[in-house]
């Protein structure tokens, strides 16, 4: 039997990197998943290789910064499977502007990015999870959301504000569903490549106890591990993914 057999999830982002992994490990493993992302060529290639392999999907457009299309989203998953099991809040955004810079529209977008998309798609799922009895919450937060970098201030706060959401999540919603996040360091994604070029990831690799970037197949074992019954006594937890940058 697979781990999630019978299970619809809801991923957010997965039209590439981390989320795109996920989408098709949890495909792997039996779940019915709802891709989602901008992109439609990007979003049918997932929904397409997850089918190829003799899988369920089938895929949303997304802006997750748009309450109408995050309402969309959960409308669609619910008249195509009936039900979300488990939702995956992994969409983000970088912000890359120090303190005096940052503007209140870019530091606006990356907090309904990474948070509030995140607070909005648990309020529509939650109760519906609850009425089942069982559910699974997670979401991505970062290894940014333990300390501070410079030029990363939005970003860092967002993130920070996600463990928050998580633990808050985690004591609310309770005892139905589990609520945890996944903080990854150095995962190479085209997020990863726009931060400063080789020397900077050369930089956060020497840093690494183990001496290597990160791959979204990591952050995917994570989630499924997460979203599986081998986590059942795991709850309101942020379990870092970073190959020990953080210790």
């Amino acid at each position: 039997m697979k781990k999630l057999d019978g299970r619809v999830a809801i991923v957010t982002g997965s039209t590439s990197g981390m989320g795109r992994a996920t989408a098709v490990l949890f495909a792997r493993e039996g779940a019915k998943v709802v891709v989602t992302g901008r992109n439609e060529e990007r979003a049918k290639a997932v929904v397409d290789q997850i089918k190829g392999e003799g899988n369920e999907a089938i895929y949303v457009l997304v802006d997750t910064s748009k309450v109408e299309d995050v309402k969309k989203l959960v409308d669609v998953t619910l008249d195509t499977y009936g039900t979300v099991d488990i939702l995956f809040n992994n969409a983000g955004a970088l912000s890359m502007s120090p303190i005096t810079d940052v503007s209140l529209e870019e530091w606006n977008k990356i907090f309904n990015v990474n948070v509030t998309s995140a607070l909005y798609l648990t309020q529509l799922v939650a109760p519906i999870m609850k009425a089942k009895g069982k559910g699974v919450i997670i979401n991505t937060s970062s290894v940014a959301g333990f300390g501070a970098h410079h030029g990363f201030a939005a970003y860092v706060s967002s993130k920070h504000a996600m463990n928050g959401l998580t633990k808050s999540m985690a004591w609310e919603l309770g005892p139905e569903i589990r609520v945890n996040g996944i903080a990854p360091g150095l995962i190479h994604t085209a997020m990863v490549d726009s931060i400063g070029g080789p020397s900077v990831v050369q930089h956060m690799i020497d840093q690494s106890p183990v001496k290597r970037v990160g791959l979204p197949e990591d952050i995917a074992n994570a989630a499924l591990f997460l979203a599986s019954d081998d986590s059942s006594f795991i709850d309101g937890q942020i379990i870092k993914v970073d190959g020990g940058f953080e210790i």
